[in-house]
């Protein structure tokens, strides 16, 4: 009976500690809101490929990297590919698909990788300091660093060849009739441009020493062409379009209001001519008349060039001229979102934006727009759209209000970059 009680008693203390264990990793693996992302050399970059822009930019890891036997190999690969499909290249398949990852070669790096952290100090450091507090693969937080670190990789290896997939061979992309590629690749000419993005990027790149260097550039060359540079509009907006927002942030006493925020998704035009549609026009009214009745300090207005095709008016930012030159409603009570090109990232953007603009994250806020739409968020599908779309439920829902507005909580998990959304990542 005593040896039963020892037992016992050594498999509850061990059950307690296995507990304690999880709650402190778990704890520790938590974004930190005061953590700042590196920009590198582009915004565009940096939100797609965060993991390949410190790579860039932390120097003891770059130069960890440009000195790895196994990793110079695949950089000397990947230039002689190009090299090969600029000279003996005619279809755009043969320029593309050679420079793009292969499946092989995903592997190959993240064994490498892995390898690499386990003795390399600047590596296990980049993990703990920039992949973990930035949350930008919070979906991968569960795992040890050295699964969370390739992971990384593999999410940034296949989004840089979704993003050679569409912009360069003209593939598919979720949303066609809003995302599409600006060319038309069935014309003649069309391998010719392909062939002078591909040479640009073999002169740029003739003494690169990052394995990923080729890949990565030809993806941003086609994303420039294309001009599809929505991902960094109005960046940095922290000191540009939310620059009175974000330092009013500091001086507001949430105790005073209920929401955190208002949340005002967009609604694109019809039509090229049209700056902002009557569907915002009156999501815009309905939000301003909660802000002046105090129910939140803040109006976040969400939504990219979207609506129509390769539109040059961004939905964000009509909606906050109307706010504040109709309205009347103070620029510094407004936040703008505006690269979202979807409902389900009106929700998710708005989350990082709470979180990155040091908002209390635990506070309820609200979703302020027409009773469809209204209604349409809070159904179960919409719930399962996330989840297929991007890959998380960037909230969780709280009270209806009113046919027009209803409650929400953001959910850390809206961090986590969609590596397949190169124009909203």
């Amino acid at each position: 009976m005593q040896n039963f009680f020892f037992r016992f008693r050594r498999v509850i203390l061990c059950c307690l500690i296995s507990i304690t264990c999880a709650i402190s990793f778990r704890a520790s693996a938590q974004p930190d809101p005061t953590y700042k992302l590196v920009t590198g050399e582009s915004y565009i970059q940096s939100k797609n490929y965060y993991l390949l822009t410190l790579f860039q930019s932390v120097p003891e890891v770059k130069a960890l990297i440009e000195k790895d036997p196994i990793l110079i190999d695949i950089a000397r690969e990947k230039r002689s590919k190009l090299e090969h499909a600029v000279n003996e290249c005619k279809d755009m398949l043969c320029y593309t698909e050679p420079v793009m990852f292969s499946e092989h070669e995903i592997r190959i790096v993240g064994e490498r990788l892995a390898e690499l952290l386990k003795k390399e100090t600047a590596l296990m450091k980049l993990v703990k300091d920039h992949l973990r507090k930035s949350g930008t693969y919070i979906l991968f937080h569960g795992s040890s660093d050295s699964e969370l670190l390739t992971r990384a990789w593999e999410q940034d290896a296949k989004g840089i060849n979704n993003t050679i997939r569409i912009y360069g061979a003209g593939g598919k992309p979720n949303y066609p009739l809003i995302d599409s590629i600006g060319f038309d690749v069935r014309k003649k000419n069309y391998p010719v441009l392909v062939h002078d993005c591909a040479d640009v990027v073999r002169q740029e790149n003739e003494e690169a020493k990052l394995f990923f260097s080729v890949p990565l550039n030809l993806a941003l060359q086609f994303l420039e062409v294309n001009e599809r540079s929505e991902a960094s509009d109005y960046e940095p907006m922290i000191s540009t379009v939310n620059k009175a927002a974000c330092d009013k942030v500091k001086s507001i006493d949430w105790s005073k209001f209920k929401y955190s925020v208002i949340l005002v998704p967009g609604a694109g035009p019809d039509t090229y001519e049209r700056a902002l549609s009557e569907g915002g026009i009156l999501r815009c009214r309905i939000a301003a008349l909660r802000y002046f009745e105090g129910v939140a300090p803040f109006i976040v207005v969400s939504g990219g060039r979207v609506h129509p095709f390769k539109t040059k008016f961004s939905e964000a930012f009509e909606m906050k001229k109307f706010l504040v030159d109709i309205l009347k409603v103070p620029e510094s009570a407004i936040i703008m979102d505006p690269h979202a090109r979807h409902t389900t990232t009106n929700m998710r953007n708005c989350a990082r934006l709470i979180f990155r603009y040091g908002i209390p994250f635990g506070k309820a806020a609200i979703v302020s727009t027409v009773k469809a739409q209204s209604y349409y968020i809070t159904n179960d599908a919409f719930v399962a759209r996330c989840r297929k779309e991007i890959g998380d439920v960037p909230y969780t829902l709280g009270k209806r209000l009113s046919e027009t507005e209803f409650e929400f909580f953001p959910v850390l998990d809206a961090l986590h970059i969609d590596a397949d959304e190169p124009l909203d990542p």
